[in-house]
């Protein structure tokens, strides 16, 4: 094999062929989700088996921070890799029955018994495949916050989900940006207290902050009257 076969499996991308282009970029994803979990279980067997003294290390401590120098790359990183690794074995029967795939993306087993914490394990499984990573840590973040016993009929907002009674019921994606994110979430916040208090949300357009500065006195000024006419 020459030197140039290695390559072969980017050819894609000297193709003027959309779906051949996009074939190729899909095989390339799913080959980089395979490869992080098999750096994972490798580096699990490594530790498990204390195969790092045969290589000439004391501890797999010594054993990343070599590999971190040897191949350039952060050994937080490889860490995260070995982490994945262990709850795949720990949680590999699950996962299969409940048919997770490498294509999921194994990323987000890191987050994996965090979010098992909830103790609804199947919602837990189904949102494994189908979120994204970054909203699969928002949610296995608020897993306390999930289902509680004594759920509220309140709205509770933890991270970028929005729980309705106890059970999820909005996420508003992070992939907005932190600014639309946050605005998002306070609207629904401010909506929910105004529903619980009996209230009814009328929606005001104004065009700018004078306007809305304007509004609010005479707002307050209506409502006054309003109340003192009961």
């Amino acid at each position: 094999m020459s030197n140039l076969d290695i390559y072969q499996p980017l050819d894609f991308f000297d193709s003027d062929d959309p779906a051949e282009i996009d074939a190729g970029i899909k095989e390339t994803i799913r080959s980089i989700h395979f490869s992080v979990l098999a750096m994972g279980l490798g580096l699990l067997k490594i530790k498990s088996k204390h195969l790092y003294i045969k290589m000439g290390h004391e501890s797999m401590n010594e054993y990343v921070n070599h590999l971190s120098r040897e191949m350039k790359t952060d050994s937080s990183g490889i860490y995260k890799w070995l982490k994945i690794g262990k709850a795949f074995i720990k949680y590999k029967d699950d996962l299969e029955m409940f048919g997770f795939r490498e294509s999921h993306g194994p990323i987000k087993l890191r987050y994996l018994e965090r979010a098992l914490t909830a103790g609804n394990k199947e919602e837990v499984y189904e949102n494994i495949k189908k979120m994204s990573v970054r909203d699969f840590i928002d949610y296995s973040k608020s897993a306390k916050t999930r289902h509680p016993k004594d759920a509220p009929d309140d709205v509770l907002i933890k991270g970028s989900i929005v729980y309705i009674k106890g059970r999820r019921g909005v996420i508003v994606s992070n992939n907005l940006g932190e600014k639309i994110t946050k605005y998002y979430l306070e609207i629904m916040k401010v909506a929910s207290e105004a529903l619980k208090k009996g209230g009814r949300i009328i929606p005001v357009h104004v065009r700018n902050k004078k306007e809305d500065e304007r509004f609010r006195q005479i707002y307050g000024r209506i409502m006054s009257e309003l109340r003192n006419k009961k």
